[in-house]
């Protein structure tokens, strides 16, 4: 099956108008342990992963021919090397479906942050695309399609707190997770995902493994407590000025700090609304971004 057409001079009159708006949310590593390598290089891992009121927003036409993807907010890849656009590739080859869409993302969620925008934006492709054109593809479907894309992508099909195995696509929801709310810091830095997992050096013993397995599954930890990221060392061996801010956040009052993804996002966890804003509103002298924002469940 082939993709519809994706020519340059993309016919964007919409077919009766028939849209659909989608909000792509952010997400945070609130505990990241690398378990393992895989012989195809792709690492091992289990981490509890949580969505964020950070969006980014899509609106998906349908259009008399072609496909395409503009975006406003923040500069990203090239289409052939944009997430959404890829996500929406994989939705015509796989259905077969020759009708135009129009694809305008408004990108507030930063690039190469650790907060996994572009795969958040993926996911909200793939969802959008299913229901605006009749849902021809099965839960099952999405997430294969999901993974292909990425490791993180079946983890917004789903945008719930959640333990996320294997290389992240073993996805376990946790019910009843409790409200945080959360200061994200986003320095002007850009850093390789894929630098920071090749300076990952395991030393994990098959007896830790099996520790940090039965902790998430009785699930009795403290949040605060347990928080935990394998890649933090290494970025912040990079950047150790990232250090002085995961240190601000603590001075500030949060419950606890840490680096999401392979960063450089910082993040710290506040029990309400107003220490987070004021911790927000006293670090907005750091160069970058700084959200404050509420947990999803």
């Amino acid at each position: 099956m082939t993709a519809p057409p994706t020519n340059e001079k993309l016919n964007s009159s919409l077919v009766n108008r028939i849209s659909l708006k989608i909000l792509a949310p952010a997400k945070l590593n609130l505990f990241l342990r690398i378990t393992g390598k895989r012989a195809d290089g792709y690492h091992e891992l289990i981490s509890l992963m949580v969505p964020v009121a950070l969006f980014d927003e899509l609106i998906i036409s349908r259009a008399e021919s072609g496909l395409d993807v503009v975006s406003s907010g923040r500069e990203l890849p090239a289409r052939q090397n944009n997430l959404a656009y890829k996500a929406a590739l994989a939705f015509f080859k796989e259905t077969g479906i020759k009708e135009g869409v129009y694809i305008e993302l408004i990108k507030k969620i930063p690039v190469s942050s650790g907060l996994g925008g572009g795969s958040s934006d993926a996911a909200a492709t793939l969802k959008g695309l299913n229901q605006l054109l009749g849902k021809p593809l099965s839960n099952r479907d999405l997430k294969r399609i999901a993974l292909s894309l990425g490791a993180d992508v079946p983890f917004f099909l789903l945008k719930k707190p959640a333990i996320a195995r294997g290389i992240g696509e073993i996805l376990q929801p946790l019910k009843n997770f409790p409200l945080f709310w959360y200061v994200i810091i986003t320095p002007k830095l850009m850093v390789s995902t894929s630098w920071v997992y090749k300076q990952i050096k395991l030393k994990l013993t098959k007896k830790e493994n099996i520790y940090i397995n039965i902790s998430f599954e009785n699930a009795t930890f403290d949040i605060p407590d347990m928080l935990s990221n394998d890649l933090e060392k290494v970025t912040f061996g990079k950047y150790p000025f990232l250090c002085q801010i995961k240190e601000s956040l603590i001075k500030l009052g949060a419950l606890g700090a840490l680096m999401s993804g392979s960063g450089p996002s910082l993040f710290g966890i506040f029990g309400s609304e107003k220490k987070a804003h004021e911790a927000g509103k006293a670090l907005n002298s750091y160069e970058g971004d700084v959200f404050v924002v509420k947990g999803l469940s």
